[in-house]
């Protein structure tokens, strides 16, 4: 059979309405068009409730005056959609022939087949207040020792190693055949404050500040003690000082939460006997004891085989009162002035400890934000033999949107722009509204290779020698080709769906790969110019037009590397009028292509007119506003 005997999209509005997730108590209505040619005597549509072992059949009721294509016959059926959670389902059509599946293709299409792939249906319910505040904004990334040193008097601890060649690079060689990560380059709190009108300079709303809490290692994500700021990095006034500064730009600040595992020198853990021997390691006794996964050895249980990481057992009831009580971590740093947290490997983190963490944030401050590290589509996640359910309405606001990064980098460097169409409607279809304006569209973190390496340095593979990836970096010509192609993925982050996030030094060329390569410092005063007025430019365009805030998103073209979507939308004070369109095109794929426009557009980047057809050379970028 051919995929012609059977029509159905989704993400088209005659087929699905509403489209895309919807709230518990929808009616939502479904339609297919199925071929004259199949003799259909009945059809019908399975669903399949994530929490159900048996699947519900609905009848679909025929329009035998035809379907809106030839030769088709149009099949519908409406219904109240009540529980919050997942709905998988599927089309069977009965022939002469028996039963046919009517399944989903990559394309999200159907097709006759006996493939299990099935639509998803997100169904939520939000319990809190949205964090409006983020919607049309952008986030900045900052690993807090690299950024700007304030000139105070530096902290020096033993056993840690003071730089004074700032912008040298990180050390990455083993110490007794352990990476330490315990050289400081002295960027602290108070140094952040300082930059706080060029951060304004870039509309930042958001500052999503690496682990601030005392640890030994530079990155802090070994928590050694969650109520304390690390001296490295200042104090809790200067904490305070940073979040009441940041207001008066209209920025606001979130604190990186980890919560899956503490450093082994920790008060908790005190693998070492600095914290004065009460914690859990060699101490039946210690109140933490039960906090950790020790054997019969005094072994223990480690994130990812790290030693220096003991694994959290989260569903300890003392750990999640400490984290998440009424006088826990969780609302001492919101009540300190920050407003949200970003949950470092959030698919650790149990349901039950994730639902009283965001109650937590929510009772301390109703608009706070909970943003959490999934890799993958967060909307069917299941980890640890758990589905996650992260957009029910009670767990997190929304996450690091590495899908978006991926396609993107994909489609810059490559050219697969069909690959990136297919994600961005995927999770625009898959994930709630509130949750979608959120996202933080990510092109770099302190997870990832820079995002100039990755779209033009050289591929050293999938876990390339540390010396290699010290010893390379890109050539001028490298250079030319990286700063055009972060244009084209950086004018993409900043328009589509979300909220996109600068990592620090991103706008100002940074390279490097893989950690610590990627943690280098901000190079002040060496800032590469052509690509920082660059980055003003296009986020003050995002600032200037509120369709960014919560849009609507459809794709235009996109084939053989051509890409182009268009953001349209309502203004919220005069709902009758409606926003005037925005369009961006990048063609990053090696031919030329032509695009049809409908009427006069404005090109925001240069103020030149389009109408007609307009042609997109290889590496061309437009971004259209219909006037």
């Amino acid at each position: 059979m051919t995929q012609a005997n059977v029509i159905y999209d989704s993400r088209n509005d005659f087929f699905k309405t509403p489209l895309g997730a919807v709230k518990a108590h929808t009616n939502v209505r479904f339609r297919i068009l199925v071929s004259k040619d199949l003799h259909p005597v009945q059809v019908r549509m399975v669903m399949q409730y994530d929490r159900h072992e048996q699947p519900a059949l609905y009848e679909m009721v025929g329009n035998m005056e035809g379907g809106p294509e030839a030769d088709t016959l149009e099949y519908s059926v409406s219904f109240d959609i009540h529980d919050t959670g997942l709905y998988w389902y599927h089309f069977e059509i009965l022939t002469e022939n028996g039963w046919q599946r009517a399944s989903r293709n990559a394309d999200n299409q159907a097709v006759l087949s006996d493939s299990t792939a099935q639509w998803q249906q997100t169904v939520y319910q939000r319990a809190y207040k949205e964090p409006a505040w983020i919607y049309g904004g952008i986030y900045y990334h900052i690993f807090v020792d690299r950024f700007h040193r304030s000139g105070r008097p530096r902290c020096e601890q033993s056993g840690k190693i003071t730089r004074h060649d700032w912008g040298g690079q990180p050390e990455w060689r083993p110490q007794n055949h352990t990476v330490l990560n315990n050289d400081f380059f002295g960027g602290d709190l108070e140094g952040i404050r300082q930059k706080l009108s060029y951060l304004s300079e870039l509309h930042v709303t958001c500052l999503y500040l690496s682990p601030v809490f005392e640890a030994y290692s530079n990155h802090k994500y070994d928590t050694g003690d969650y109520e304390t700021i690390d001296p490295m990095f200042g104090t809790k006034e200067d904490f305070e000082a940073l979040c009441r500064d940041a207001a008066k730009y209209n920025m606001r600040v979130i604190c990186d939460g980890v919560f899956a595992h503490t450093g082994s020198d920790s008060r908790y853990f005190d693998k070492y006997g600095h914290y004065g021997g009460s914690g859990a390691y060699g101490n039946p006794d210690s109140p933490y004891r039960s906090w950790y996964f020790f054997h019969d050895d005094e072994t223990y249980d480690c994130w990812w085989d790290f030693p220096t990481l003991p694994k959290l057992n989260k569903n300890d009831p003392g750990y999640i009162h400490y984290i998440t009580g009424e006088n826990g971590i969780v609302r001492k740093w919101l009540h300190a002035g920050a407003s949200g947290w970003r949950l470092d490997v959030a698919d650790e983190l149990p349901n039950g400890f994730l639902q009283k963490l965001v109650a937590a944030a929510k009772a301390e401050k109703e608009d706070s934000i909970i943003v959490g590290e999934v890799w993958e589509d967060a909307s069917n996640k299941i980890a640890y033999e758990e589905r996650k359910n992260y957009f029910e309405g009670n767990g997190l606001d929304s996450v690091m949107n590495y899908p978006f990064r991926n396609a993107i980098i994909e489609y810059v460097r490559y050219g697969n722009s069909n690959a990136l169409s297919q994600t961005v409607e995927s999770i625009v279809e898959n994930y709630p509204p509130e949750v979608i304006h959120c996202l933080m569209n990510v092109l770099g973190t302190h997870d990832s290779v820079r995002i100039i390496t990755a779209l033009a340095g050289k591929d050293l593979g999938q876990d390339p020698p540390r010396k290699l990836q010290a010893n390379t970096h890109l050539s001028p010509g490298e250079w030319a080709r990286g700063i055009r192609l972060l244009k084209a993925a950086s004018l993409i982050q900043m328009t589509l769906p979300g909220v996109p996030c600068i990592y620090y030094g991103d706008e100002a060329g940074t390279e490097g790969y893989k950690d610590p390569f990627n943690r280098t410092c901000f190079p002040w005063g060496q800032e590469h110019t052509e690509l920082l007025d660059w980055y003003k430019k296009i986020t003050d365009i995002r600032w200037a037009h509120s369709v960014y805030k919560t849009g609507g998103y459809r794709t235009v073209a996109a084939r053989e590397g051509l890409f182009a979507f268009e953001r349209f939308g309502q203004r919220e004070q005069e709902a009758s009028l409606e926003y005037a369109p925005i369009m961006t095109i990048t063609n990053c794929g090696a031919q030329e292509h032509h695009l049809d426009l409908e009427g006069c557009w404005t090109n925001l980047l240069t103020g030149d007119l389009y109408e007609g057809t307009v042609t997109l050379c290889s590496g061309d970028i437009l971004l259209l506003e219909k006037r």
